[in-house]
């Protein structure tokens, strides 16, 4: 009983120790890249194709692909992240197979998602490609990497002709990114930071005073008001047809768009009247007189 109880604790300090381990390790990683970012000239990007190809285990995500891509579009990101996955791929080793796979994983997205150029800029690397075409290695769980390493070789290598496979296919990935931006979206317009700073607080104040504008300014709609020369007072669906003065959601989530068909005053503070409103002091004068005529 003893010895279980030893053992049990034994596996438990094992597993906090390496815990511990990797927190460690986590730590001091996130230190050195802080360095290298505050005292070299190292970016972001560059960094972050760095980790994406390094020799632990596991897949760079999708995340950190769509960043690399869309960091590749700006000229001095995309010479970094290039240089980076030229030197995975010629250093390829058995021994140390992992930088140059997942090289080609990055490769590979580049070449459906990232600038058309990537296509041309590879072609260097095709020899050193084909020569991982003959990697075998099968892990202790029986799972065959090197079949992996093959395929993914035979698709890039597809990909680098620039032939109708690399047209549909950058042609499919463009059309899922746009289905995946358009969904739930509803505002097209660009907003600039500030904007976006700005405008959820006006929409609030809208919000507010929209809210008690009935009660402040009560507008008399069931009877039209017979009067000489008038028309009949403006309701809420008269109001304004500019759309222009609408409050427009922003892409930021705001919720306060007018519903279909209705339209808002911009100054909901000022209720639009007709120019022949009954409390005109014309209109006023001239209804006095009319009345002191008739008695």
């Amino acid at each position: 009983m003893a010895s279980i109880k030893t053992n049990i604790n034994s596996g438990g300090a094992n597993i906090g120790f390496h815990e511990l381990k990797k927190q460690a390790s986590f730590f001091f990683k996130e230190k050195i890249k802080s360095a290298r970012l505050a005292l070299t000239d190292v970016t972001p990007a560059q960094l972050l194709a760095e980790e994406a190809t390094n020799g632990d285990p596991g897949c760079p995500d999708a995340r950190t692909l769509k960043m690399i891509s869309k960091a590749a579009f700006e000229v001095d990101d995309y010479w970094r992240i290039v240089d980076i996955l030229h030197r995975r791929l010629v250093r390829f080793e058995k021994m140390n197979w992992r930088p140059s796979y997942k090289a080609l994983i990055v490769v590979e997205h580049l070449l459906t998602q990232g600038p058309e150029r990537v296509a041309e800029e590879f072609q260097i690397d095709s020899e050193a490609i084909k020569k991982m075409e003959s990697f075998q290695y099968i892990d202790d769980q029986g799972f065959n990497w090197g079949l992996n390493v093959r395929k993914k070789c035979e698709r890039v290598l597809k990909l680098l002709e620039k032939g109708p496979l690399l047209k549909e296919e950058r042609e499919k990935a463009r059309k899922i990114s746009r289905g995946i931006q358009g969904f739930g979206s509803f505002c097209s317009r660009n907003c600039s930071p500030q904007d976006t700073l700005r405008e959820p607080s006006f929409a609030r104040s809208y919000s507010e005073s929209n809210h008690h504008e009935e009660d402040l300014f009560p507008v008399q709609t069931e009877k039209p008001l017979n009067l000489e020369n008038s028309e009949s007072v403006d309701t809420k669906e008269n109001w304004g047809t500019d759309n222009n003065n609408l409050l427009r959601e922003t892409s930021a989530g705001s919720t306060n768009e007018p519903l279909l068909g209705e339209k808002k005053n911009n100054d909901p503070a000022k209720v639009p009247v007709s120019n022949t409103h009954p409390f005109d002091d014309q209109l006023t004068a001239i209804s006095l007189l009319s009345a002191a005529d008739e008695n």
